[in-house]
This record gives structure tokens, C-alpha cells and sequence, in this order.
């Protein structure tokens, strides 16, 4: 039956049973891999699910054979979220593994220069980087990084750069849903916790907070918006500041979930009841926002799935560079989903 999980040997998955629970040709299975992008979207997660499913691994002595090639691709990061990385890395390893490409994570030392960076990685034999935020959005590192040839993918960045790839959401519509779905519930006094101010969607994210308030016809209290930088401890400084207000907010939006924890824990500390006392939402959907009490209701941006296209997108440009092919620049926008949990609900009854 056509998508039925197929009996396997001793010899393992093939492509032709991958194939065969995808309900695809073989020859689709081996496009998926080889990440060309003439697949469907569709078709491809299909693949990709049935490969998962079955624990499929590519020979990657046929694939050398059939003109494969191993590219090193290096992360970059110095971003202040051990969640948001967690994703990120969850995303490009696995892409990786799939598409015999060998990852290499650096953290950038921010005394180190970018050309001395530059130079290590081409020591390292890079042939391409991958830029999650806040480096996505750094232009005298991405101008080092043109200078030397080398593909680049950013990823949740503002301002994508001409000569690079670039996977992003609509963050300033987002927030604006967010704050549009806490206006919903009857909250009119929303607490908004800003992003640091060196990367390009925490702009994104406070403008679609003050949209939504403008279309509901709300005023604009500067003392409801504090200042974040997307670490927790920020965000316990930046909660702390909101609900010293008179009146307090009735719901905190935060601009990440590291943030949004740290609201939780003031209103715990404050003995405040979340979402009884105070709604709470957050951005990113990572995996601090289902770990703690009560889950907190987010944006869901699809980190680890954004950082697969990337990985996949750098390899393609690799292997067409490799083949003396002109290599196109994709900028990508990924939808985002709002995902309902329990720290938001309607305000106090005064």
C-alpha cells in the first residue's frame, strides 16, 4: 500500500525504501538529499519525515562516486540564548549529517578582528557560513566575509545582504499578532519587553507591538515598554520595571522566551499568578518556553527547520561553485505560527 512503512532487512533502509513510505520515485529521494531545489516543499518534508522514520543513512561512498562533494560549512555564534542555539544547532547537524556536509561551530570572540577571524576559517578550509543572530546582522563581518568569497547564510536577520542567503519571518507581524491576540483577550495594558538594540528584528518586533496597539485605538505609555537584550537576566530587570508600574500591565509580551521566563519568575516572586494575575507571552517557540510552569505562549519561529534550509542552501551553492556554475541568492520567508499554551488568559477582574 502506497505510504505504508516498508519491511527492511539486514541490510538496512535504501533509497528505494525511503521511496517507498514517501510514495516518491527514487530519483525524488536522491534530489532531497542532494538538497536540489527543483523538489516541492511538500515533497520534500516528505522525504525528509521517511528518512527520519526509517533511520536512513546515505551511502556516502556511491554519493562520492556519483560526483558528491564534502563541503565544511562553519557556524558562527554569539548569540546570549543557550535555548535559541540549542534549536539552531538541532537544525544544521542534522542537515549536515544528511547531506555530508561537516559542520564546524565557532564563537566569535568579540576582541578578535574579523580579518583574523577570516583567515582562520579559510586555514580551516571553510567553503561557506552559516550566520544565526545577532552576526547576521553585523555588516563589517559580513563585508569580511564577501571580501573573502565566502557563501553566506543568514538567518532571522533584518536586513539580508545581497550577496547572501537569507531565511527570515515577518517578525513585525508577529509581534503584531501577538499583541492583537492579548488585545483580544480584554488586556489594555500590555507590558512590551524589548530585544537588543543591535539586531534588526527587535526593531521588527516593537513595531508590530505599537502597530497593534495604534489599530485598537490604545494609547502608547513609554513606561510599558522596557529595554531588553534577549538574556533572562534582562528580562527579570526588564519585568521588574513593568510591574512597578501604577497600575501594573495585566499582560507582558516579551521579545524572546529567555525573556518571557523571566517575567514568569518576578510574577511568581511577586506572588503573582500566571495567567490569573498576569498574561505572559514570548517569541521563538524554543524549548524554554515548554519547559517551565506554566508553558508560555509564543510566536513559533521554526529555528531549527530555518537553519536546515540554510545548511542545505549553503551546500547547493558549494557544489554549484565546485561545478564552475553560476550560484543564485535566495532570500526566504518562513511562515510563523502563534502556539496557544497556558500563561496567557483575560485580565483581573478590577
Amino acid at each position: 500500500m502506497r505510504g505504508r512503512r516498508p519491511r527492511l532487512g539486514a541490510r538496512g533502509p535504501t533509497v528505494a525504501d525511503v521511496a517507498r513510505l514517501a510514495g516518491v520515485s527514487p530519483m525524488t529521494v536522491s534530489r532531497v538529499i542532494n538538497t536540489e531545489t527543483s523538489v516541492l516543499p511538500a515533497t520534500r518534508d516528505k522525504v525528509r519525515t521517511a528518512i527520519a522514520t526509517l533511520g536512513y543513512v546515505p551511502n556516502l561512498a556511491a554519493r562520492s562516486l556519483a560526483g558528491g562533494q564534502q563541503c565544511r560549512i562553519a557556524l558562527l555564534h554569539a548569540n546570549p540564548s543557550a535555548a535559541y542555539l540549542s534549536e539552531f544547532l538541532m537544525g544544521s547537524l542534522a542537515q549536515a549529517s544528511l547531506i555530508d556536509a561537516q559542520l564546524i561551530v565557532e564563537q566569535c570572540d568579540p576582541l578578535e578582528p574579523y580579518q583574523a577571524l577570516v583567515g582562520r576559517l579559510s586555514g580551516h578550509r571553510v567553503d561557506a557560513v552559516l550566520l544565526p543572530p545577532p552576526l547576521c546582522d553585523d555588516p563589517a563581518l559580513l563585508a569580511a566575509l564577501e571580501a573573502a568569497g565566502l557563501p553566506v547564510a543568514q538567518i532571522a536577520t533584518g536586513r539580508p545582504a545581497a550577496f547572501a542567503h537569507a531565511l527570515t519571518i515577518d517578525d513585525e507581524e508577529a509581534a503584531h499578532r501577538m499583541t492583537t491576540h492579548l488585545i483580544g483577550r480584554g488586556h489594555r495594558r500590555i507590558g512590551f519587553i524589548t530585544g537588543a538594540a543591535n539586531q534588526t528584528v527587535s526593531a521588527a518586533r516593537r513595531a508590530g507591538y505599537d502597530r497593534a496597539l495604534a489599530d485598537a485605538g490604545l494609547p502608547h505609555d513609554p513606561r510599558l515598554v522596557a529595554q531588553g537584550d534577549f538574556t533572562y537576566r534582562s528580562g527579570l530587570l526588564a519585568a521588574t520595571a513593568l510591574l512597578a508600574c501604577v497600575p501594573r500591565p495585566t499582560a507582558i509580551f516579551a521579545s524572546n522566551d529567555d525573556m518571557a521566563a523571566a517575567a514568569v519568575a518576578v510574577a511568581h516572586r511577586g506572588h503573582l499568578d500566571v495567567p490569573a494575575d498576569l498574561s505572559v507571552c514570548g517569541f521563538d517557540d524554543s524549548a524554554m518556553s515548554r519547559t517551565i510552569w506554566p508553558e508560555i505562549t509564543t510566536v513559533h519561529q521554526p529555528i531549527a527547520d530555518m537553519a536546515r534550509q540554510a545548511t542545505a542552501l549553503l551546500a547547493g551553492t558549494v557544489r554549484e561553485r565546485s561545478a564552475a556554475r553560476e550560484a543564485s541568492v535566495r532570500h526566504v520567508r518562513v511562515a510563523f505560527t502563534i502556539r496557544h499554551r497556558a500563561s496567557d488568559g483575560p485580565p483581573p477582574l478590577d
